[in-house]
This record gives structure tokens, C-alpha cells and sequence, in this order.
């Protein structure tokens, strides 16, 4: 039988003919924290989205499934979404910048992703958990607004193979197999292969092509779990991803046609290996350790006038139009090393108390060869390399004051230290000292009512503005002037407080889980741009010159409505506000403050609500919405992304060994936006030549498709 970790219920999940939602509750365990909890007993804001969500969905990648958990957003700027916010905070997108420590950090299994989370895939995936908020003193600055960690499904005790395929329209299909079981008496292996295939949802007019914004994604996974006893396991694992997804997003007209004749790519090639060790230290102690080993050459180019010469030939055009294809290719290695002990109380009754202690190490280096050339400007480029080292110790105190109220404190220490150099001649080197605390007290108040209080103190670095930093000695003097005293940006300070309930209701067949955050950033880390017209140069960088509150609430419920009906709904509100912000505003051509600003996406709100069905004959469906509010998407304008609401749905069927889902994704085929641009792009003149617009990269369409899972 495969293993769904969801609410839903295994016979359902494989499609038995005959199946009553409220038969069993399965409980939903959180893996990402130092000991794996019930999802309604942990002291945090959490969204589990398990397997069978994700097979409704027809989801191959992370991105297709993040809007179901409330208050996460994201930003794609790529060929997929893999700058995630939560509550608010996180990359937008990147350039020139390295991303070691993105404010949400994207895991697969023990494996930091960082900048290379374009290899969230979705393929025998067990669950995806989402943690709200700081997560200081478990994952320190790889999780200063929360974590996203994707579990893969582990090594089975017994036989198991399974192959998928899938064929959806705008050319899209996917195929891939599973094969685990027990090599021996004490070691089973898993291996998992999949090819994914898109033409993507853009038409290139001047080429002629429907796949110039493609996906060409190749995933594998194995794992090799050997436990020669009942006091020692080892883990060995092997991650794959092979990418050469096109990057072709941007249109003058705002629509799926582009004209440019240099469509960029988004390529990754990835390879990491896992090694991990447990072993029982006598009744009440375990020592764990995981070392990782990542190396990801990335590639990332885009046709920087979006056109080709036959728009001027068909169109008056002022001055032309320039010539450019802006390209960053990165070579990054990150080795991580994570030895933990831990120990005291499996069970927490008055006066138990449990602990854990561990050391961490973090060595990374990205070296980028960049290039940008222009017909207008000239041929711009330079090699950088980019170092920096991580070393923590943390630990973790838990205490039971009686059978319902327990306190948990946590502290963890981190040493960081970053060198930049580049062929212009550009050097910095900088360390800091870094703290993440945590104190939260959880109170039992029945079997089905549970409720936490905590507060949380975490730390972000402070670093290097490479762009900046490699472009200085080319900018005008007015920008060369505004960047003095920025080519570094300084620590990030996090305060967050958070009130949690979750609860069970009417036979368990309600279930809600509520959190309350206020959340305070003192030199706040916020992505901006300027555009220096003299020099010829976009600006990029982190200005930390100002602080930010941010405030919301998240609900998750469910409701058994009958043996065969669940109904569903998730909604998250959120109100920020940022101090202050100087930037260089493009319609009044002057630098400006701009005040009480809204955090760039941060939507006020967001939802998704719907209704699961068992139906007769081994069928079952879905029918769901989800939606957002409107959200900025930079600081250097006031372009909104607009609110937007799709309508999703799935229908299955599914006996002992095979299951088919038919499955459909914004179906009323809704234009929205995912990320947005503002400057003067367009060169015809019928158009208003070279005015500020706003330009959108737009999310999918109406896509549908078919899979078929068969269990061997």
C-alpha cells in the first residue's frame, strides 16, 4: 500500500470501491523540527499538503501547490516560482545576488536548496510541510521567516513499484518510476526516475515557436537506509535534477506573444548527496548527524529588449531599439554538516524535561560569470566569486510545569563570515555574530484543544550588494552618491509573536488550526531598484536602512460533513508596513522617500476553500477556489499585481493497483500576474515610446490534463 500522510485516509487515497471519510483519522506528523510531532500538537503555524492533495492537483512542481497554504506567496522572475514569501517576507527574484540564505528556506529531505529551488519537484513526494514564522533555533538564518520542506518518500520493508505517466495540453506530458523494497534482512533502497515536458504558455512570434518558454526537467532520488541493529541507522541518498527550461516571459503587449529574437533559459544542474547517522545512546539519548554535499551549475539569460528588429520594421520606433541578451552563469557548492544530540522525556508529564544540542557548519562559494551586451552601451561583463561560512551552536530545553502546561526555550549562536571578489577589481570581507532565540509556552486544554504562546528572536546577516558593489566605478556620480555606505547591507532582526489554537471538534470531524503573529524587522533587508540612464545600468540591491511591522492571522479547517463529503478552507490576512524607503523614482526622475509603504508581495489576503467527494464505484472529486488580494511588486514604483480568484478541480478513479486523475487548474482561464516589471521598454511610438509601463509575467492558464499512477 503507498503511504499517504494526510488527513484523508489511505483506502481513499488509493480509490477503494467502498470508503467512508470519518472510518479512521490518520494523524498528520511535522518531520521539520527536532523531533517529529502530531501536526495539531505543534507549537507553530504549519500547512501539511500530502501526497493525494498533490495528485489532484496534477502538481509536478512546488510552485503548484503553494497557494494552498495561507499567507505564502511567491515570485517567479524564472522559468518557476521559487522565491517564496511567507507572511510577507522573502526574495522577489535574482540577479547578480547570491542566495545562500533566502528568508524562506527551501529544503528536499536534508538538503538546503537555497538558490537552486527551481528542484522543488513534486514526484514521489510524501508530504510538503510549510512552517510559519522563525524558525531561529532549529534552521538559523536558512529559515528567518519560515521553511518549506519538501519530505521525499522513504525506503518500504516490503516490495513496492509503481509508474506514472501524464499528458496535459500546452504540450505537457510526464513519466517516471518508483522501485523500493528490502535489499537484505537490514537495508532497503528506494529509487525514484521522472521526465517532465512542457511547451510552457507563451507564443514567440519572430521565431515562430511555441516552446520558447518550455520546461525539460529530468528528476532522480535514491535512497539506501541500512539499520544493522535496534541502536544504529544510516542513511545514504542521492539527488538528481537536470533542467533546460526556456525563459521567454515578457511581452510588450502584455499577453502571451513575444517577439524576442534571443529567448533567455533557465538551466540547472544539480547533484547532492545525503549521508545521515542515528544511533541510541542508552533509554534517553540519541545522537544524529547529517553531512550534504551540493554542487549546482546554474544558468539564467533573457532577451533583454524582449524584441526583435521586425518590430521596428513594422512600427515607427523612436531611436530603435537595442540589442542585448543579459546572462548569469553560476557555478555553487555548499558542503553542510549538522551533528545534534538529543535526549530526556519521550513522553512530557509533570516534571519531565527533554533537550537537544548540536553544532552546525554552512561552507558555500558561487562563482558568476556575467554578461551583458548592448548595441546602446557596449559589451558589459565580469567574474566574481563569492565565499561564505557558516558555524552554529544550538540548543533546545523543554519542561513539563504539569500534565497540560509545558515551556520549551531555545538559543542558537551563529558565527557568519562572507568574502566577495570580482575582476573589476571589487572586494569586501565581513563576519557577524548572529542570534536566534525562542521561548514558547504550550498548554493542553483537553485531548482536542491545544494552544501555544511564543516569541521569537531571529537574525538574518548582513552581506555584500554584489551588483552594486561590481557596477559603482561605472555609475553617474548622482547614484554613485545615494550608494555610498550601501554596497553592504546589515543584519536582519526579526521579532515575532505568535498565539496558537488548534482544535478537534463533533467526533472529530471538525478540525481547525488558528495562529495570531505581530512581527517587528529592525534593519529590515528589502529588494530595490534604480535605473541609472546616464551610465546605462539597473541597480539592484538590498537596502536594510529601514524597519517594518508586519501583523495577520492564519485559519486552516475541515469539516467531515457526511461519511463521504469534506469541506475545506484555509485563509490568510495580512497587514505590513514599511517605515521608510529612499529610492529613485522613474516618472518624477528624482530620488524620493517613500513612507508607511506596503511590503512588496504581501497581499492582504488569501484563501482557498473547497469540497472532497467520495463518490460510488472507486470515484472521488474535487472541486476548489483559491484567490488573493492585490500586493506591490516593487519599491521604485506603485505597479500592483491585481487580486485574482481560479477555480480548480479534479476527478478520480482508482482500484487495488491503478489510479486515473483527470485534473484541471484555473479553469475559468483568468489573466494574472505572478511578478511585474516597470520601466520604459516599448520603442514604438504608436505606443507612447519609452514611457514607464508596468509588464507582467503572467501564471498559467487554463491547463487540464490526465495521469495514471499503477502500482506494480
Amino acid at each position: 500500500m503507498k503511504f499517504f500522510p494526510h488527513k484523508t485516509l489511505l483506502v481513499f487515497a488509493l480509490g477503494a470501491t467502498t470508503f467512508s471519510l470519518a472510518d479512521e483519522l490518520e494523524e498528520v506528523v511535522v518531520t521539520a523540527d527536532f523531533r517529529a510531532s502530531e501536526l495539531m500538537t505543534n507549537a507553530s503555524s504549519v500547512s501539511i499538503l500530502g501526497e493525494l492533495q498533490m495528485q489532484e492537483r496534477g502538481a509536478q512542481h512546488l510552485e503548484d501547490v503553494l497557494s494552498a497554504a495561507p499567507n505564502v506567496s511567491w515570485s517567479t522572475g524564472a522559468s518557476r516560482s521559487r522565491f517564496v514569501q511567507i507572511r510577507g517576507i522573502g526574495d522577489l527574484e535574482q540577479y547578480a545576488e547570491p542566495k545562500y540564505y533566502p528568508s524562506v528556506g527551501v529544503m528536499v529531505d536534508d538538503l538546503e536548496l537555497g538558490s537552486a529551488a527551481n528542484a522543488g519537484m513534486l514526484f514521489d513526494v510524501a508530504q510538503v510541510e510549510i512552517l510559519r514564522g522563525p524558525q531561529g533555533t532549529r534552521f538559523g538564518a536558512s529559515a528567518h521567516a519560515g521553511i518549506v520542506k519538501i519530505n521525499s518518500n522513504a525506503p518500504t520493508k516490503e516490495f513496492e513499484a509503481m509508474l506514472r505517466g501524464g499528458v496535459g495540453n500546452y504540450g505537457a506530458y510526464n513519466y517516471g518510476a518508483v522501485l523500493s523494497g528490502p535489499l537484505g534482512e537490514s537495508i532497503a533502497g528506494r529509487i525514484a526516475l521522472q521526465q517532465n515536458r512542457g511547451d510552457g504558455y507563451v507564443e514567440n512570434e519572430y521565431k515562430g515557436s511555441n516552446d520558447s518558454n518550455k520546461f525539460d526537467e529530468v528528476t532522480g532520488r535514491g535512497r539506501l537506509v541500512w539499520q544493522p541493529n535496534d541502536s544504529a541507522s544510516y542513511e545514504l541518498a542521492l539527488f538528481s535534477f537536470d533542467a533546460e527550461n526556456g525563459y521567454d516571459a515578457y511581452s510588450l503587449n502584455n499577453d502571451r506573444y513575444t517577439w524576442s529574437d534571443q529567448p533567455g533559459k533557465d538551466s540547472q544542474d544539480t547533484l547532492a548527496l545525503s549521508v545521515k547517522g542515528q544511533w541510541e545512546l542508552g533509554a534517553s539519548n540519541t545522537l544524529q548527524a547529517v553531512a550534504t554535499d551540493l554542487n549546482a551549475d546554474l544558468g539564467y539569460s533573457y532577451d533583454a529588449d524582449w524584441i526583435s528588429p521586425e518590430v521596428c520594421e513594422m512600427n515607427a520606433c523612436s531611436f530603435g531599439h537595442d540589442t542585448a541578451q543579459e546572462r548569469f552563469d553560476r557555478d555553487r557548492d555548499q558542503t553542510t554538516f549538522d551533528l545534534r544530540l538529543l535526549g530526556g522525556s519521550e513522553s512530557m508529564a509533570r516534571g519531565d524535561w527533554r533537550y537537544a544540542f548540536g553544532l552546525y557548519g554552512n561552507q558555500s562559494s558561487e562563482t558568476l560569470d556575467y554578461a551583458y551586451p548592448s548595441a546602446w552601451y557596449g559589451l558589459y561583463q565580469s567574474v566574481s566569486d563569492y565565499e561564505t561560512d557558516r558555524y552554529a551552536a544550538y540548543g533546545e530545553l523543554e519542561y513539563a510545569f504539569s500534565d497540560a502546561l509545558t515551556l520549551t526555550a531555545g538559543l542558537r549562536l551563529e558565527r557568519f563570515e562572507d568574502e566577495y571578489r570580482d575582476s573589476n577589481g571589487v572586494a569586501h570581507a565581513g563576519e557577524d555574530d548572529l542570534y536566534n532565540t525562542e521561548l514558547s509556552l504550550q498548554y493542553s486544554f483537553s485531548d482536542n484543544v491545544f494552544g501555544y504562546a511564543t516569541l521569537a528572536l531571529a537574525s538574518k546577516p548582513g552581506g555584500v550588494n554584489v551588483a552594486a558593489s561590481s557596477q559603482y566605478a561605472f555609475m553617474s556620480p548622482d547614484f554613485q552618491g545615494f550608494m555610498t555606505g550601501k554596497l553592504r547591507f546589515e543584519d536582519e532582526t526579526l521579532l515575532n509573536r505568535e498565539l496558537g489554537l488548534k482544535l478537534r471538534a463533533l467526533d472529530n470531524r471538525f478540525e481547525l488550526r488558528g495562529a495570531l503573529f505581530y512581527a517587528t524587522r529592525k534593519n529590515a533587508q528589502l529588494e530595490n531598484w534604480m535605473w541609472d540612464d546616464a551610465a546605462g545600468l539597473w541597480i539592484g540591491y538590498l537596502d536594510s536602512n529601514s524597519d517594518s511591522d508586519s501583523y495577520g492571522l492564519e485559519l486552516e479547517t475541515s469539516f467531515d460533513a457526511t461519511d463521504a463529503i469534506e469541506v475545506f478552507a484555509n485563509l490568510g490576512w495580512l497587514e505590513t508596513q514599511v517605515d521608510d524607503i529612499t529610492t529613485f523614482d522613474l516618472d518624477r526622475w528624482e530620488f524620493v522617500v517613500k513612507e508607511d509603504r506596503d511590503q512588496s508581495k504581501s497581499p492582504g489576503y488569501q484563501y482557498n476553500a473547497g469540497i472532497r467527494a467520495v463518490l460510488p464505484a472507486g470515484v472521488s472529486g474535487v472541486l476548489e477556489v483559491e484567490g488573493r488580494d492585490e500586493s506591490y511588486f516593487g519599491y521604485y514604483h506603485d505597479g500592483k499585481l491585481q487580486s485574482y480568484d481560479l477555480l480548480n478541480a479534479s476527478l478520480s478513479w482508482a482500484n487495488d493497483s491503478l489510479r486515473l486523475n483527470v485534473w484541471g487548474r484555473n479553469l475559468t482561464n483568468e489573466d494574472y500576474a505572478t511578478h511585474g516589471l516597470y520601466f520604459g521598454a516599448d520603442p514604438r511610438d504608436d505606443f507612447g515610446a519609452w514611457s514607464n509601463q508596468t509588464y507582467y509575467q503572467l501564471g498559467a492558464p487554463r491547463t487540464y490534463g490526465l495521469d495514471i499512477s499503477w502500482w506494480l
